[in-house]
């Protein structure tokens, strides 16, 4: 049985553009997932550009069961919410910046295994790849274990985001409304406000299409919400 545990007391390379070496022993994380076949997990934790048997097909299973596990929460949490104010808010939560912030919260970085390239070009803290090996852990976990334990796990990764997200939906869900579009019809640009009643608040973002300045603009808020607490 192989542990998932990433440390942040690991031994570096003495080029300077290494990272640290992760030992079976020091492959660990705080979210413990004890895997039946240790091989999923080495393929999980291996970039294209490593010889060999890489993790992208992982990468898209577990980002198809990161969309589903988060949109079956937000579906049982807000019963009153309606289908753009659900997608808005899953896009917000599961995003490359979001995944990425838990991969580095798990130091995942330094277990995942690069071609020299990447290695040189410091590929192991690049949101892309961060977040992409998350989403091959959870592939990976849920191959090994099934989906209740891979619910559970990434709820776990999830609860402090998710935490401040319920707190705020306390208060009314945000508004958003559809400020300007400038373009040609083929080359439209959306202008998009998210605004909030409790607490008071506004922002604006822009976008190819209405939805993605949506979600730009809940991107903003939380980002604006999260900074207003820390301020607290």
């Amino acid at each position: 049985m192989w542990s998932l545990t990433i440390t942040g007391k690991l031994n570096c390379r003495a080029a300077p553009w290494s990272k640290p070496i992760v030992t079976d022993a020091a492959l660990r994380t705080g979210i413990t997932h004890e895997f039946g076949d240790p091989a999923l997990l080495t393929l999980a934790l291996t970039h294209r550009s490593a010889a060999g048997a890489h993790n992208e097909r992982l990468e898209f299973l577990g980002d198809a069961i990161i969309g589903f596990v988060i949109a079956e929460f937000l579906y049982q949490k807000f019963p009153r919410a309606d289908e753009g104010q659900l997608t808005r808010t899953r896009a917000t939560l599961v995003n490359r910046d979001s995944l990425a912030d838990i991969a580095r919260e798990l130091e995942l970085g330094n277990a995942i295994r690069l071609g020299e390239g990447e290695m040189k070009s410091g590929g192991w803290r690049r949101d892309s790849i961060l977040a992409n090996a998350l989403e091959a852990v959870v592939g990976a976990i849920y191959l090994d274990a099934g989906l209740e334990p891979t619910r559970q796990i990434l709820l776990q990764w999830y609860r402090e985001r998710l935490q401040e997200h319920l707190q705020r939906h306390r208060n009314p869900l945000p508004v958003y409304e559809t400020v300007d579009v400038q373009g040609p019809a083929h080359d439209q640009h959306f202008v998009v406000r998210c605004q909030l009643v409790t607490p008071d608040l506004s922002v604006e973002a822009r976008g190819n299409s209405r939805r993605q300045a949506e979600q730009e603009a809940a991107r903003l808020a939380l980002v604006a919400l999260q900074a207003e607490q820390e301020q607290q």
